[in-house]
């Protein structure tokens, strides 16, 4: 964190924090190569993993690992993959959208099962 824009930085710290607040329990492994943390319930970042944070130059992407499968009523979730989304998160009050937590609750809800 200390390299990425301090904006992006205080993101990326506030989308732990939530994480962390779903998923006490959660293995954060971090990626130095991908300038990225994974959070699941093991080490391994696609088997284990349901959600990653990556700092990118304009906005934190939180990712989920299985996004496609997910309900997502409000349309936050991008990408074309066969089961990878992601939402761009832009600003610090949106890290805190009560929809990001659900979509990361229903991910990690979704890898458990």
């Amino acid at each position: 964190m200390a390299d990425i824009d301090p904006k992006l930085a205080s993101i990326a710290r506030r989308l732990r924090k939530m994480i962390l607040e779903v998923d006490p329990d959660a293995v954060e492994t971090v990626r130095l190569g991908d300038n990225a943390a994974t959070y699941g319930v093991g080490p391994r970042k696609m088997t284990d993993g349901y959600a990653y944070i990556m700092p990118l130059r304009a906005y934190v992407n939180l990712g989920l690992y299985q996004g496609a499968l997910l309900n997502d009523p409000e349309g936050l979730l991008e990408g074309t993959g066969k089961g990878l989304r992601h939402v761009k998160v832009r600003a610090t009050e949106d890290a805190a959208n009560p929809a990001l937590r659900a979509l990361v609750a229903a991910g990690l809800a979704l890898h458990r099962n």
